[in-house]
């Protein structure tokens, strides 16, 4: 059945969302800054404390106090209800709390990319470190040698991201079950399957300082936890045990760390014997479009 056709009857209105577990407050005070600065102004800016009291905000910045962590996924969750009650918001704008706007023209930038392709459901920014260096993990395709090439992909970068209201309430938004790592790929695989775009634009920057994925034994039980679940969700039943041998094979040949593996290997077991949600997998023809992307779901 064709997907009904987005059409905005006025220029899209852009919200701001920033997830915060109280710990950054001066880089998130920055980044508030630099979005109150910006040409075109939000519609709505929201700021949601993870588990934490929101003491201090900027006048005009709602915040939503949660009384429990829910992880990145069930926290952004948390702001896209809370942007969509207001019902003046059609496009969400993710912002990592220690991220920095560096132009004052990023939100006009996102409504003229949206009032110009109705089937534009995700915008990936470029995130770039201090000195304006893009890590290759942080350019969403295979071939990231050169993170100013433009176009459109198979995911998006977490920290910094645009996203249709319309398309949120289609896919049905974030993985609450995943917490943290892969929620970006889970909600880019269900949106192209609905048959959304997804931009990576690198004139959008969001600047982070640099840091490692990597940094403690529940990232890499999670990320492959939620792999797992990627895989036994998503994708047609053949292609469930050639991904998950192929992340297995990657994640030897390239993890040192002997109690980093451990954990790994913990999070699969737990991925196979838990479920993050219904089995609901994409069709044949989205597994042709990611492969014609440049990104076969098999990697």
């Amino acid at each position: 059945m064709p997907r009904e056709v987005v059409v905005f009857v006025t220029r899209p209105r852009v919200g701001v969302a920033v997830l915060t577990m109280g710990d950054r407050m001066p880089e998130l005070l920055a980044l508030l800054g630099s979005v109150a600065k910006q040409d075109e102004p939000a519609a709505r800016v929201v700021v949601v404390g993870n588990g934490t009291a929101l003491p201090g905000l900027p006048e005009g910045v709602t915040g939503v106090e949660l009384e429990e962590n829910l992880g990145v996924s069930g926290g952004r969750n948390a702001a896209w209800r809370r942007l969509r009650d207001f019902g003046d918001v059609d496009v969400l704008l993710d912002l990592d709390d220690d991220g920095l706007l560096i132009e004052a023209d990023v939100f006009r930038r996102i409504a003229d990319l949206y009032a110009a392709d109705r089937r534009l459901g995700i915008v990936s920014f470029r995130i770039a470190d201090e000195i304006g260096h893009t890590q290759r993990r942080h350019v969403p395709r295979l071939r990231a040698g050169d993170p100013m090439r433009r176009g459109l992909v198979t995911t998006f970068l977490g920290g910094g991201h645009a996203l249709s209201m319309p398309m949120l309430e289609e896919t049905g938004g974030w993985p609450d079950a995943f917490f943290f790592t892969h929620e970006e790929t889970d909600l880019a695989w269900r949106a192209i399957d609905r048959g959304w775009d997804i931009l990576y634009e690198p004139q959008l920057v969001l600047q982070h300082p640099k840091t490692s994925p990597a940094r403690h034994a529940v990232y890499y039980r999670m990320t492959a936890r939620n792999r797992v679940w990627l895989a036994k969700q998503h994708l047609p039943a053949p292609l469930v045990p050639v991904y998950l041998g192929v992340w297995v094979a990657l994640t030897v040949a390239r993890t040192r760390s002997a109690a980093g593996l451990r954990a790994w290997f913990g999070g699969f077991a737990e991925g196979i014997r838990t479920s993050g949600g219904p089995r609901r997998p994409m069709r044949w023809r989205t597994v042709w479009r990611l492969t014609w992307l440049g990104r076969p779901p098999v990697v």
